[in-house]
């Protein structure tokens, strides 16, 4: 019986230890989120647990900033400003020995040892956007079409369950 439990507790442990931030507005912290700064300007970060990878936090960002310009009636953006943050690796090991002593002659002995990689420490990133009317102009490398950053970009957002 008990090991029935011990395995479920295992599976627990290894399941959220290996937590991706979904797309979703902030929850806990985590998510993304945004600020009005002028009429077709705005401030747009998305943050991810430390688990969720650099690239998906990115991603989850342009695809923000594209929902934003198609929700505000505009064409393409361009990003004007980008800032991102990410959690440096950690790593390392420990263990432990516990002893316990019960009624009835009973007694045991428990050891454990873990491994620690990555952290938990979150990845931010953030960046300015313009919106404007029309066509991304051809001749703008930091211009992007929001229509086709959101198709582009939809099979790999991974929204909430």
């Amino acid at each position: 019986m008990k090991k029935p439990l011990l395995l479920l507790a295992a599976t627990l442990a290894l399941s959220a230890c290996a937590t991706v931030t979904p797309y979703q507005p902030v929850d806990g912290g985590l998510g993304y989120a945004e600020q009005k700064l002028e009429a077709n300007r705005y401030r747009v970060r998305f943050t991810g647990s430390g688990k969720t990878p650099r690239a998906t936090v990115e991603n989850y960002l342009m695809y923000r900033a594209a929902e934003l310009t198609v929700q505000n009636g505009y064409g393409y953006f361009l990003v004007a400003g980008r800032d991102v943050e990410t959690p440096q690796p950690r790593s390392g090991s420990g263990g432990g020995v516990s002893f316990g002593f019960g009624s009835g002659g009973h007694s045991g002995v428990g050891i454990g040892l873990g491994t620690v990689i990555g952290g938990d420490e979150p990845s931010l990133a953030q960046m300015d956007v313009l919106m404007f009317a029309g066509k991304k102009p051809p001749n703008r490398p930091e211009a992007f079409d929001a229509r086709e950053v959101l198709a582009n970009l939809e099979p790999t957002i991974q929204r909430p369950k």
